[in-house]
């Protein structure tokens, strides 16, 4: 008897624990509690500190160098104070363009995320926020660009060649 019982524990245990191995991924979450739902902590503070995020993979991968990442390396690079001096003031200026921009995009997303938590969304007010944060990820993305193209009249063309073998970017074989 105790046999059987022990057969019927097994039995019932099975499906119960092969169910839980197969359960579905929940891959969000704990993110119903974000402030923002749809921005991380750290894309908050990202964007608020006028960090790129990647946005400016295009030219970081394709030889121009951004400029936060040249001062990093303005010893091995071996920036001239003039240069160094260029480069701060591009930093600067990204910083003073790419913060308020990246606070219109927050503010953005804060928007569209109160238009569901209120249940006001519509086919039209989506549209419509979907829109202002396209155009604020756009404008956004296009000053991290920019200032990689300005970046690369700072320095000589073996500096950027270093630079991107610095930053472990295809030996360094990049041109314009």
């Amino acid at each position: 008897m105790h046999y059987l019982a022990t057969l019927f524990a097994v039995a019932v245990a099975l499906p119960v624990s092969a169910l839980a191995q197969h359960s579905p991924p929940q891959p969000y979450a704990g993110l119903d509690s974000r402030p923002i739902k749809a921005l991380s902590p750290e894309q908050l503070a990202d964007l608020r500190g006028g960090r790129g995020m990647g946005l400016a993979l295009p030219a970081e991968l394709n030889g121009y160098p951004g400029p936060m990442h040249v001062l990093e390396l303005a010893g091995p690079l071996g920036l001239t104070p003039e240069q160094r001096g260029r480069t701060e003031a591009l930093v600067a200026d990204m910083k003073a363009e790419a913060i308020p921009l990246g606070e219109r995009l927050i503010a953005d997303e804060a928007a569209l995320d109160r238009l569901f938590a209120e249940k006001r969304a519509t086919a039209a007010t989506l549209d419509a926020a979907s829109a202002s944060i396209g155009a604020a990820q756009a404008a956004l993305r296009a000053a991290h660009l920019r200032y990689h193209l300005d970046m690369i009249a700072v320095l000589t063309p073996e500096q950027v060649a270093h630079y991107a073998m610095l930053r472990g970017y295809g030996g360094g074989t990049h041109r314009h």
